[in-house]
């Protein structure tokens, strides 16, 4: 079986040594303090984004297209990668999870930031309105939303494909031990499959270059991510969850 890459921008083994150390509450504040730090550089890239597009008066997507829909509901998905990534950070016993972690939440916390630039630049919410999902994907549906082939998609109780439960998220803030390291490859690497199509029809769909870059970037970085969590899995003798 071939290596793991390494990552250049990952925490070196003090630093993680130094940060699980740490008392817990102390942990907490300093990823807060983090997450508004790169949540904040995200939001200004993904305005800056917009600016030298300004003197040439673009068209600004509007309700239900592809740019907006993907960038309400990717910032959904992208958030509870973030918590599952918060709680493996500061309760997973393997360093290279740790790390692992760490590259998740850093890396769609600050895609997290661009999105939402781009959508107070197109005057569109941040969040998606009521409670459907993915009624953007319109393409090869016969003029209905994608949510509609992939199951229920609306209502109270819905959530987006790949997306965790309530009653996962519970369970794994509660386990502990190497039992936090398996559940968080689980689900996150069922997390990062679910959410492909999405990225995959943004990168074919959006109108938008900046759209359609972000969505590449997630393309590429996640299967690659997904790829290392297979091969985690595998070390550990766990199988990947089936598609919810």
């Amino acid at each position: 079986m071939a290596s793991e890459p390494e990552n250049p921008t990952a925490p070196s083994s003090a630093d993680t040594a130094d940060y699980t150390q740490t008392p817990r509450s102390q942990r907490t504040a300093l990823l807060v303090l983090g997450f508004v730090g790169v949540l904040i550089l995200g939001f200004a890239v993904g305005v800056l984004a917009r600016i030298p597009l300004a003197d040439n008066a673009p068209s600004v997507p509007g309700p239900g297209s592809v740019d907006v829909g993907f960038s309400q509901d990717m910032s959904v998905h992208h958030l509870q990668a973030v918590e599952m990534s918060t709680i493996a950070m500061t309760n997973a016993t393997d360093p290279r999870v740790r790390n692992l972690a760490f590259d998740i939440l850093t890396a769609q916390q600050n895609q997290i930031g661009q999105m939402q630039g781009w959508l107070t630049m197109w005057g569109q919410p941040p969040l998606p309105p009521g409670e459907g999902y993915m009624a953007w994907m319109t393409e090869g549906s016969g003029g209905h939303g994608h949510g509609d082939q992939h199951g229920s998609h609306s209502g109270p109780a819905n959530r987006m494909p790949g997306m965790a439960t309530s009653e996962e998220m519970a369970a794994l803030r509660q386990a502990t031990g190497e039992d936090v390291d398996v559940l968080f490859l689980q689900l996150m690497l069922r997390h990062h499959e679910g959410g492909m199509p999405m990225m995959e029809y943004g990168v074919q769909y959006a109108s938008e270059q900046v759209v359609r870059g972000i969505a590449q970037k997630m393309v590429n970085t996640q299967a690659s991510e997904s790829e290392l969590m297979t091969s985690m899995l595998e070390q550990r003798g766990a199988s990947p969850l089936p598609m919810n």
